[in-house]
């Protein structure tokens, strides 16, 4: 089956790769985010996107969305390095840096109050607060793991994988990483009005 040439991280890259991660949360705690939920507690998985306690721990309805982000960033480390050659033979060392810099990046802008009003005002996140930076951390490996598989799984098993887990959210809560980009880009009235008639999660 079909294989993506593989984006390997060396020692060297899997430590400046785990550096980006907690530098990611000295940012996000410079940016005043709660070390964990301000309820007090630390939970692995957390199942209801209309509470206060979305995005808060471990695991959510969102996990897969961050899931997928792993094989997006690696198809393109893979388009940079690979393809095009991009910094040389040994530059395809650097996908995995790049991708948790790439998702890091995302961390740190969701957590701004413009893109978390953005969030409120026009997906069903209608009571997001922004993310603690342990849920931030927390994205960050569970990009991580997504990039890892797509490194290991067939270019088609990886597809399948990521439309079943965009499916599973969309069923279950109304939402997934689809869904969210197209809310937050051009929203869309009969979308938002199905989203509130069902969104919630367990």
């Amino acid at each position: 089956m079909l294989r993506m040439a593989l984006l390997k991280p060396t020692r060297m890259t899997i430590i400046v790769s785990i550096i980006i991660a907690l530098a990611t949360v000295g940012i996000l705690l410079g940016m005043n985010r709660p070390p964990i939920c301000e309820c007090g507690y630390v939970k692995l998985w957390h199942g209801d996107i209309n509470s206060m306690g979305n995005s808060q721990y471990i695991a959510d309805w969102y996990t897969p969305s961050h899931i997928i982000h792993g094989p997006i960033f690696y198809a393109f480390g893979w388009l940079l390095f690979a393809k095009w050659k991009i910094g040389g033979e040994g530059a395809v060392k650097w996908g995995l840096p790049l991708a948790v810099f790439l998702e890091a990046a995302w961390e740190v802008l969701e957590n701004t109050p413009m893109v978390i009003d953005r969030f409120r005002s026009v997906t069903a996140n209608w009571g997001y607060s922004g993310d603690s930076v342990l849920n931030s951390f927390a994205d960050i490996g569970w990009m991580a793991f997504g990039f890892y598989l797509a490194m290991r799984l067939p270019v088609k098993v990886t597809i399948v994988g990521a439309i079943v887990l965009e499916v599973l959210a969309a069923w279950v809560v109304r939402d997934g990483l689809t869904l969210t980009v197209i809310m937050l880009l051009f929203p869309i009235d009969a979308i938002a009005q199905w989203q509130a008639a069902g969104a919630g999660g367990a």
